[in-house]
């Protein structure tokens, strides 16, 4: 009878990881810091664009070619990090009339859905929450020149800055942000 239930959990463990109906096995991801970003621009009261970007984004993410929809993506964006190349203007992105870094230092988003193609998640910005998908295309994965294996996305997203809490108007024209988004992870 011993035999029979190791064979029996033997069996179950090899359907499992055949199947793949438990996402254990997608391979995970650092992302890597140095070679993600995220970009975003907005019109300037109508008349131009403005861009930015964060300077200091890091998380984390599973993702299985065979089977994305078992892809989790958890990534931290320090809000602090806001660069426009302009000092003044990012000292005032980082007060009280947008991003209110002191009270709100990080921005995150963890995704429950992805189908391949839209991956779907709760961002976190600036105190609050919401679900938004991202348009997402993977951009490639492989071994690198160092040994590793890494994985990227680029993803596109475009929202209302007061659906997240930040009313100072610029004009009309300024209340949607579009983002821009590249990841970038290393196989653990």
């Amino acid at each position: 009878m011993k035999n029979k239930g190791a064979i029996s959990f033997c069996v179950m463990a090899a359907f499992f990881f055949i199947t793949g109906s438990v996402p254990l096995w997608a391979a995970q991801y650092k992302v890597d810091s140095t070679h993600s970003f995220v970009e975003f621009r907005i019109q300037h009261l109508g008349y131009s664009w403005l861009y930015g970007r964060f300077n200091d984004v890091s998380g984390e993410f599973s993702y299985d070619a065979a089977k994305p929809g078992s892809s989790n993506f958890s990534v931290e964006i320090a809000t602090n990090s806001v660069d426009t190349n302009h000092a003044e203007r990012d000292k005032h992105l980082r007060g009280k009339d947008f991003l209110e870094v002191n009270k709100y230092s990080k921005a995150t988003f963890k995704s429950n859905r992805f189908d391949g193609s839209t991956l779907e998640g709760v961002l976190t910005l600036h105190g609050v929450s919401k679900t938004i998908k991202i348009d997402v295309t993977k951009v490639g994965e492989g071994k690198d020149p160092w040994g590793g294996y890494r994985a990227g996305f680029i993803g596109t997203v475009a929202f209302k800055k007061s659906d997240f809490g930040i009313d100072y108007k610029l004009g009309p024209a300024s209340e949607m942000i579009e983002f821009e988004l590249g990841i970038e992870g290393i196989r653990k």
